[in-house]
C-alpha cells in the first residue's frame, strides 16, 4: 500500500484485514514503495496518486517497465476521478482503478479478482519452468545417448534416418587386463576410475572431431566423418588415439589401452524401442575390432588400407600380417608419431 497519507494508510489497512488480508506493508513515498519492491516479492500493490516527490504515475511507469516488476498487479486508489486520469492510469498498465473514498464491496471485488489473475499467472509461470526442465532433461538424455549430430536430426525431423556413409574412420580403444583389474578393486572403484578415464576419452575425441558412439564394457568407440565433417577422419582418428593412450597412462590407475583404427564403409541408424541406441554396422567395424586386439598395449594400430590415408603424416612400423577369418593373411601397421 502506497499513499503518503497516515490515516489514509491506517483506514484501508483496517478494512484490508477485516477481509482477511493480513499481510500488508505500508510505504508513504513512492521511492520507498520502489525499495521494498525490490527487495521483497508482492502480490499486489494499491497506489495512490497524489503523492510529493514523486507520483503515482510516475511509480507506476517505473514498475512497469522493470522487467523483473512488470506481472505485479496494480490498482490505483486516488481522489482523482477524472476520466483522463482512469485512462492513463490503465494504458501505464494498471490492473484497475478505484476513486476515494473507495466502496469496500467494490475493493473486496476488485482486489479479490486481481489476486486470482496472479495466482493463475504464477501457476502459469510454474508450469512453463517444469516444461522447460524437463525439455532440457530429455535433452541431456539424448545426448548422453545419441552423437550431437543424430540429436540434431532427431529435433528437426523427428527422426534418425539410417544411412551409409561412405569414409569414415572408426576408432576401437581397449583397456589392457580390464577383467583382471575388476577381481582385484570394489566395484564403486572401478566404476569411478572407468567413468573418470571415459570422460577424459570424450573430451579428448570431441577436440579431434570425432564423435562417440558408446562404450561396450571397457571398449570405446568413436567415429571421424561420420555426423560431423571432417577434413582428413583418418589423421583425426590417429592423433585422438595417441592422445588417448598418453592420457590413459596419466590417469589413475594408470591405464594401458589398445587403440585400433580402421576406414571404409559404415551403415548407421537407432535401434531398439525401449532401451534404442545409435549404432553402427559392417566390415568396417568388425575389421576395426579386431585390428585393436592385435596391437601392444600403448600402441595406436590401423591396417594396411588405412595406413595409406596418412603415410604422409605419421612414422609408422609393420607389425606384420594377421590371419583375419573371412579376411585372409591382413597386414596391421602401428602408428607411432604424426609428424
Amino acid at each position: 500500500m502506497v499513499d503518503d497519507n497516515e490515516d489514509n494508510r491506517y483506514t484501508l489497512t483496517m478494512r484490508l484485514r477485516r477481509e482477511g488480508w493480513e499481510t500488508i506493508v505500508q510505504a508513504q513515498t513512492g521511492q520507498e514503495a520502489l525499495g521494498l519492491l525490490a527487495e521483497q516479492r508482492f502480490d499486489l500493490v494499491l497506489l495512490d496518486i497524489m503523492m510529493p516527490e514523486m507520483n503515482g504515475y510516475e511509480v507506476l511507469g517505473q514498475i512497469k517497465s522493470d522487467m523483473a516488476l512488470r506481472d505485479i498487479p496494480v490498482i490505483m486508489i486516488s481522489a482523482v476521478d477524472e476520466i483522463d486520469s482512469v485512462v492513463r492510469c490503465i494504458e501505464l498498465g494498471a490492473e484497475d482503478y478505484l476513486p476515494k473514498p473507495f466502496n469496500a464491496v467494490l475493493l473486496r471485488a476488485r482486489i479479490g479478482a486481481c489476486l486470482d489473475k496472479k495466482k493463475l499467472r504464477d501457476h502459469e509461470a510454474c508450469y512453463v519452468e517444469r516444461l522447460e526442465a524437463e525439455r532440457k532433461r530429455a535433452d541431456d538424455l539424448l545426448h548422453a545417448i545419441l552423437p550431437p549430430g543424430a540429436v540434431q536430426e532427431l529435433k528437426a525431423t523427428n527422426t534418425v534416418r539410417p544411412r551409409r556413409y561412405e569414409d569414415v574412420a572408426v576408432l576401437f580403444c581397449d583397456v589392457a587386463d580390464f577383467t583382471a583389474y575388476c577381481e582385484r578393486n570394489p566395484p564403486e572403484q572401478v566404476v569411478a576410475e572407468l567413468q573418470a578415464l571415459v570422460e577424459r576419452f570424450e573430451e579428448i575425441a570431441d577436440r579431434h572431431g570425432l564423435e562417440k558412439i558408446k562404450t561396450v564394457g571397457d571398449a570405446f568407440l568413436a567415429t571421424a566423418g561420420l555426423l560431423r565433417r571432417a577434413k582428413d577422419p583418418v589423421l583425426a582418428a590417429v592423433c585422438c588415439g595417441l592422445e588417448m593412450v598418453e592420457a590413459a597412462r596419466s590417469q589413475s590407475p594408470f591405464w594401458e589401452v589398445h587403440v585400433g583404427i580402421h576406414h571404409g564403409p559404415v551403415v548407421a541408424g537407432i535401434i531398439g524401442r525401449q532401451q534404442y541406441q545409435f549404432d553402427l554396422w559392417g566390415d568396417t567395424i568388425n575389421t576395426a575390432a579386431r585390428i585393436v586386439a592385435r596391437g601392444p598395449v600403448g600402441t595406436v594400430v590401423v591396417s594396411a588400407s588405412t595406413w595409406l590415408a596418412v603415410r604422409n603424416r605419421c612414422r609408422g612400423r609393420s607389425l606384420g600380417f594377421f590371419d583375419f577369418k573371412g579376411k585372409g593373411a591382413f597386414e596391421v601397421v602401428e602408428c607411432m608419431e604424426v609428424r
